[in-house]
């Protein structure tokens, strides 16, 4: 048997490359209509699409018999589509071996499925059935296996169900996603002249153009073309990609949205959607963007949906998109999990020792190692990289940064030629850089699950990373919340943060739909707000629906700084020296401190030109 040798013409199946790796008596076929790889064993006359392991020694098997055009029917499951099998049935393997295999699988890489009907885990790429060229980039790019999200989301995604995978960060759901769909792309053969067949949402622009750069590595030698839409750029070139015609678009909600508008983009041909970083999107308020653009999209497709956690407005969002969704999940995801390769240490300390214990760890670092750090707001980002420049190559990125800046910040990180990165929370997710040795936390996130999406920046792809944190009183609400991290993960907890959290050092609500100042935290209530069009909510989150204008979700408190102003009165002085801090970290929080008595006030007020008191202006994160 041959490469080229056919059982069938047109859409029947064919034999596969011959495999001596493959147990006898099976055979490999691939379905003439859909590309898969399945097995098929003449003896029992059973097919199924996992691999077959080595089994006894059988009796010799009859002559293979020749299969009939057409024999084997075609599986595209698209929704209100049923699976047409005929004879080519999927049945459950036959030696319980294989089956126990794939449950000690999934018992090993924690990986829980809920749905019907749910197909074995790929342990290895040969047994994907991709195309040749797939594998070939695969092996080029050094994978020697797939990742547990990989595994098991892939031969559901071929199937043509619809999939909500949840997973930590750097577990590999870009590829999940991306090969699945060079295969739907492969099948259809659109006219990508017309629109394109694949759409790929992604909260921002730095997540959106790092899928673009893997699509295009990975989907080159397939001839697929691909093109990223997200604001901060030039429509121009964009609009011009998409005259051309390009089979997969990646976008942030609020570009695509603007190209829709101008009619220059038509998503009738889109029959595999994926939401990326699903639960970031709903976190900036991108959800009013995703359904607009979902219903430009034609409801008989495939959608997949990817995030690192799974709150009640993911799942409200999943229910109406996805239909009978298989989901796949990696870990536990009713506790906030840190990547368990990652060292964690926490160094308490007073705010006026970060710098020099800052730098006494990048001296420590191996010449050339990428550190990251993240700050609170851009001001103490431009700050700090300054500083960090007199001694070492850092350089900075933020919001307030053109698009063109933060490209090239960024190709001088992943490069080398300049090995520290000082960075706002922009950084925090999307950032695919795999070798990524240490991340420092100099301030403290406004919330314990962007601390874990921070340090998730290394430790990715398999590898092993360290990650510092500094932690100061003022982060003590959060000091409950980040013991709970820590133990999960089995990292060590210093005894001061421990006793700090029994003291009453509590996480709140976590930073999951905005990072909400509450003003019951300090004592505190409001006493008036200004006009805004652009308005925020105190006692809940200062946040915003937002529509995407080019800048990333962090510039809107530039907009809210000179529209709203927020009156809170405390109950004494004490409060009042803790709040600034807080504030001061929030985006676009501006905040006036008056002297003794001003809590007497009752109406509406204006500070005077040379205001006695101190007064904080932030610029946002």
């Amino acid at each position: 048997m041959t490469a080229t040798t056919t059982a069938s013409q047109g859409s029947g199946p064919r034999y596969a490359p011959e495999d001596p790796t493959l147990p006898k008596p099976w055979k490999g076929l691939v379905d003439g209509s859909t590309g898969y790889l399945y097995y098929w064993n003449p003896v029992t006359n059973l097919t199924q699409y996992q691999r077959p392991v080595s089994e006894e020694q059988l009796p010799p098997p009859p002559p293979l018999p020749k299969l009939a055009p057409g024999s084997s029917g075609t599986h595209s499951h698209v929704h209100g589509t049923t699976h047409s099998r005929n004879s080519m049935r999927i049945h459950a393997p036959s030696d319980a071996r294989v089956s126990l295999t794939a449950e000690a699988y999934r018992r090993q890489h924690e990986i829980t499925v809920t749905g019907d009907d749910v197909p074995a885990p790929y342990m290895t790429f040969e047994s994907t059935g991709f195309l040749p060229e797939m594998l070939k980039e695969v092996q080029h790019a050094g994978f020697s296996s797939p990742t547990p999200i990989q595994a098991q989301s892939w031969p559901i995604t071929l199937q043509n169900r619809d999939v909500v995978a949840i997973a930590k960060t750097g577990s590999g759901k870009t590829i999940g996603y991306l090969f699945p769909g060079f295969v739907h792309l492969k099948r259809l053969r659109n006219n990508s002249k017309l629109g394109p067949t694949v759409l790929v949402l992604s909260p921002t622009r730095e997540l959106a153009t790092q899928i673009q750069d893997e699509a295009e590595k990975f989907g080159r030698s397939s001839k697929i073309s691909c093109t990223c839409l997200y604001g901060g750029a030039p429509k121009g070139p964009q609009l011009r990609d998409l005259d051309r015609g390009v089979d997969i678009v990646v976008a942030t909600p609020g570009r695509l949205n603007d190209i829709l508008e101008m009619r220059r983009i038509s998503l009738r041909q889109v029959s595999y959607l994926v939401l990326d970083e699903a639960d970031r999107m709903l976190d900036m308020g991108f959800e009013p963007q995703i359904r607009k653009i979902v219903k430009d999209i034609p409801n008989h497709r495939q959608t997949l949906m990817f995030t690192a956690t799974w709150p009640k407005e993911v799942r409200k969002i999943a229910a109406d998109l996805l239909v009978n969704p298989i989901q796949v999940n990696i870990g536990n995801i009713d506790e906030l999990v840190a990547n368990k390769a990652i060292t964690q240490y926490i160094e308490m300390m007073k705010p006026l020792e970060k710098q020099r214990r800052l730098e006494q760890i990048l001296r420590s670092q191996d010449a050339g190692s990428k550190v990251l750090i993240f700050c609170s707001t851009k001001r103490m980002c431009d700050q700090l990289a300054r500083t960090l420049a007199r001694q070492f190559v850092a350089a900075a990125i933020h919001g307030d940064k053109s698009q063109g800046d933060r490209d090239r910040v960024l190709n001088q990180f992943k490069t080398g030629r300049s090995p520290i990165l000082v960075a706002t929370d922009v950084a925090a997710r999307g950032l695919d850089i795999k070798d990524i040795r240490v991340v420092i936390n100099y301030d403290f996130p406004t919330g314990v699950e962007d601390y874990v999406h921070r340090i998730g920046r290394t430790g990715r792809a398999g590898a092993t990373g360290v990650s510092y944190t500094f932690f100061s009183d003022h982060d003590s609400k959060y000091a409950r919340d980040l013991v709970k991290v820590l133990e999960g993960a089995d990292q060590r907890v210093p005894p001061e943060l421990r006793d700090m959290a029994a003291r009453g050092g509590y996480g709140g609500k976590s930073r999951r739909w905005g990072s909400g100042i509450s003003i019951r935290d300090r004592g505190g209530r409001i006493m008036g707000r200004g006009n805004s069009t652009n308005s925020g909510r105190i006692g809940n989150d200062i946040s915003s629906n937002r529509v995407d204008n080019g800048n990333d979700h962090n510039s809107y408190g530039r907009d809210r700084d000179t529209r709203t102003r927020y009156f809170i009165v405390l109950s004494d002085a004490a409060q009042a020296s803790h709040l600034p801090a807080t504030l001061e970290s929030h985006q676009g929080a501006h905040l006036e401190l008056a002297p003794s008595g001003f809590h007497h006030c009752r109406g509406p007020y204006t500070p005077t030109s040379s205001p006695p008191w101190n007064h904080h202006h932030a610029t946002g994160c």
